[in-house]
């Protein structure tokens, strides 16, 4: 793993360890973390379900297995903050941590459905957004506080969104989230909180720092340590992404055919429709192969080869998704001040001999 912090704990593996793999190993899927990994029992852990709802909830962990039907999701997580190395080389974001491609993976997840757990607590008709509640404090917020988010009902309604004890057959790792979190397919990482223990049904999105005023793309010329609450955009789904995984960034390799492969993701209920390739920084394109997609909420292995030439080649690639909308050319146009929901063609650079 590519480690940025130890405390809080932040990793990406490299991009080699995603290819061609549907689901990420336990010990290879990235960490995204903003205060110390909470220390939680879980025969003394318990889920408060409350809000505007007609009957509140306090749930053991054992009641959440047999009370409500078992569900599994496979789905990819992706850090708001992935590819944002590409925005550092544009222009420097300070204080953010220098994120490459492997903020993203994939899992099977099982528990319960959020729906099915709201349902037993009776939502209002004035509830609209869920909120949720983990113990882990932020030191980085302002004020320090537990790290939580929120999601529309709309969505927390929709039979995708998991409570998950297990990941890829196994229980929760504990750095994932042990002994229950959130799972939100097709949406930023950042919303499926981990180490969950409230669910809070309300009428406005959550005031948490990490909903109202993190989390939020700002307009470049903002100074994010001035930034109140509700300003700029609040992320929620995921933007149509790709990423080259083999061969790795700065690699020497000879010239000749080259087996080009990596990932894409099109996020909420989109997929890929086509991914293209270029050996030329982007002159000239070739249609790569691309996987079907398994779920809407997993990411889509491509690969293709380009007959590489010899000298600094730079390959580029480019997703499109199923409403036909394609991932912008230039880092520059989607320069934030936090760095967030890069989008634009990957890139790698490779010297052919």
């Amino acid at each position: 793993m590519v480690v940025y912090e130890q405390e809080p704990f932040n990793a990406e593996p490299p991009r080699t360890a995603l290819a061609e793999r549907l689901r990420t190993p336990l010990d290879t899927f990235y960490c995204r973390n903003h205060g110390p990994v909470p220390a939680l029992t879980p025969a003394e852990w318990r889920l408060s379900v409350d809000g505007m709802v007609e009957r509140p909830l306090e749930l053991s962990l054992n009641q959440l297995r047999h009370r409500f039907e078992e569900a599994e999701v496979a789905a990819t997580l992706q850090c708001a903050g992935n590819r944002r190395a590409d925005l550092v080389e544009v222009r420097d974001i300070p204080g953010e941590a220098p994120w490459g491609p492997g903020v993203t993976s994939s899992a099977t997840f099982r528990g319960v459905r959020l729906a099915d757990v709201l349902a037993a607590a009776g939502l209002t008709p004035e509830a609209a957004h869920i909120a949720f509640v983990a113990p882990d404090i932020a030191p980085a917020a302002d004020p320090p506080q537990p790290y939580g988010g929120s999601i529309p009902v709309s969505k927390a309604l929709q039979p995708e969104v998991l409570l998950a004890w297990a990941m890829n057959d196994r229980p929760l790792p504990r750095i994932h989230g042990a002994p229950l979190r959130v799972v939100v397919p097709g949406w930023i990482g950042a919303r499926s909180v981990k180490w969950l223990t409230r669910v809070t049904a309300q009428a406005t999105p959550s005031d948490n720092y990490f909903q109202a005023t993190a989390y939020r793309i700002l307009p470049a010329e903002a100074d994010p340590g001035q930034a109140g609450p509700a300003e700029g955009i609040s992320l929620g789904p995921i933007a149509l992404n790709c990423a080259i995984l083999r061969p790795d960034d700065n690699t020497r390799l000879p010239a000749g055919p080259t087996g080009i492969t990596g990932y894409a993701l099109a996020g909420e209920e989109r997929t890929v429709a086509r991914v293209d390739v270029s050996a030329d920084g982007g002159h000239s394109w070739v249609q790569a192969d691309l996987d079907r997609a398994a779920s809407p909420w997993l990411w889509q292995h491509w690969r293709t080869i380009l007959d590489l030439p010899p000298g600094e080649v730079e390959v580029a690639a480019r997703a499109w998704d199923s409403t036909g909308a394609l991932m912008p050319a230039s880092p520059a146009d989607l320069w934030n001040p936090k760095g967030y929901a890069n989008n634009s063609w990957a890139r790698i650079r490779l010297t052919c001999r």
